[in-house]
């Protein structure tokens, strides 16, 4: 947490960080947006209680109209346990089918490990170089004044860099 609260003061890009466990407060320190899944939740567990209510509807009342027991074909409380349970699941369902599209993540993806034991023990920052300004000597012995194991310099994939 100190050395990306560190080196985003300086100004320096932070492609991400790789850490064993969860540590609270780093999407913060990161700088990064909070999560619409939340929303993208509540509208498709909303969409789902609709949908199930217009379709119970009208199968009762306008599909197949049965009087049972003596209650009206439209009888709204009848429906709310079965809504609920149908909303859950729609929106639990499709929120995992959502975030695995947006992470981008589908059956026998091949994970690129910047580091084998990330996994495991290992802290990784992966710092972007920008510009010619970029100093990597400087930011290699400002990372080993924070306290750091090892430093490597790597050209990434993508980008060519």
């Amino acid at each position: 947490m100190n050395a990306v609260k560190i080196f985003r003061s300086r100004h320096y890009k932070i492609a991400d960080v790789y850490t064993p466990y969860a540590v609270h407060g780093l999407e913060r320190a990161l700088g990064m947006k909070r999560s619409r899944l939340p929303w993208i939740t509540f509208l498709l567990g909303i969409t789902g209680a609709g949908l199930k209510v217009w379709f119970e509807y009208w199968t009762t009342m306008v599909d197949w109209p049965i009087n049972v027991g003596g209650k009206p074909w439209d009888s709204l409380p009848a429906f709310v346990p079965v809504t609920f349970e149908v909303m859950v699941l729609l929106a639990g369902i499709s929120t995992v089918l959502v975030f695995f599209g947006v992470a981008r993540l589908y059956p026998g993806k091949r994970t690129k490990l910047v580091s084998p034991a990330v996994t495991d023990k290992d802290f990784v920052m992966v710092i972007d170089e920008e510009d010619a300004t970029f100093d990597p000597e400087f930011v290699r012995n400002l990372l080993f004044d924070l306290h750091a194991i090892d430093v490597q310099e790597r050209l990434t994939e993508e980008t060519g860099k």
